[in-house]
């Protein structure tokens, strides 16, 4: 996927999300993010997308506190925002060279990094606004495909910018393959002294968890446990390792 498809998933999803807050309204539970209402998890979806739209046009980390948000009052009014939001996030990120330099926080210091992590986050919570409207619809396999190389590319990263040590991600050589069984995508971890080894391949792990490519991603993001999956080896490997969802 490119640059230009993110900003389509961006619109598309974010489209999704809001129908379903507006369906639910805004005090609804969201079994996927307990800790937040409806109208919780939407404006902070459409605060990262003015977020991520700062450090896209500005060339720096944004501070929150001096973004210019233009919240309603009425929670009521959160979806219709969101989309707003959405829509001018692929206006003005669409018409910059993808390629061009940015501030980041990940190892694609590019606009097109943008476009791709606001693609994933959108997706991942238009699933968590589902979990509290009697179902979510799962991922594109193609979007989480790309989302699960995404989620391991950043990793890293972002426990480095964030409060958790990056520590976490090592080990003594264990390793974990992950299969999805409805789209091309195999992946080989291993969590070794230096932190964590991703490669794209075909090889034995000491567990192995075959699954669709949505709840692969799922599982990474925590938003789903082990059930359903078919597990090969060694599960305490998945268990030791298990605190890396969180983030």
């Amino acid at each position: 996927m490119e640059h230009f498809d993110f900003l389509e998933v961006i619109t598309r999803e974010a489209g999704d999300l809001a129908a379903t807050a507006r369906s639910v309204g805004p005090d609804a539970t969201v079994p996927a993010t307990p800790e937040w209402t409806m109208a919780k998890l939407v404006k902070h979806t459409g605060t990262t997308h003015r977020w991520a739209q700062s450090a896209v046009t500005s060339l720096e980390f944004p501070n929150p506190a001096d973004l210019d948000l233009g919240l309603p009052e009425a929670e009521m009014d959160y979806p219709d925002w969101l989309d707003t939001g959405a829509a001018t996030f692929g206006k003005q990120v669409g018409a910059l060279d993808p390629a061009a330099d940015c501030w980041s926080w990940g190892p694609d210091s590019h606009v097109r990094f943008w476009s791709r992590r606001m693609a994933h986050e959108t997706a991942i919570h238009r699933w968590d606004a589902q979990s509290g409207a009697g179902g979510s619809q799962p991922i594109a396999a193609e979007l989480a495909i790309d989302g699960i190389d995404e989620r391991l590319t950043n990793l890293p990263a972002s426990l480095n910018f964030g409060s958790t040590p990056s520590e976490i991600l090592q080990g003594d050589g264990e390793t974990v393959h992950l299969h999805a069984t409805d789209a091309e995508g195999e992946w080989l971890l291993r969590f070794g002294p230096n932190g964590l080894e991703v490669t794209r391949q075909h090889a034995k792990g000491d567990v192995a968890v075959r699954g669709t490519a949505s709840d692969l991603l799922l599982y990474l993001v925590g938003r789903r446990g082990l059930d359903g999956f078919e597990i090969f080896g060694d599960e305490g490997v998945l268990n030791a390792r298990d605190a890396i969802r969180r983030f």
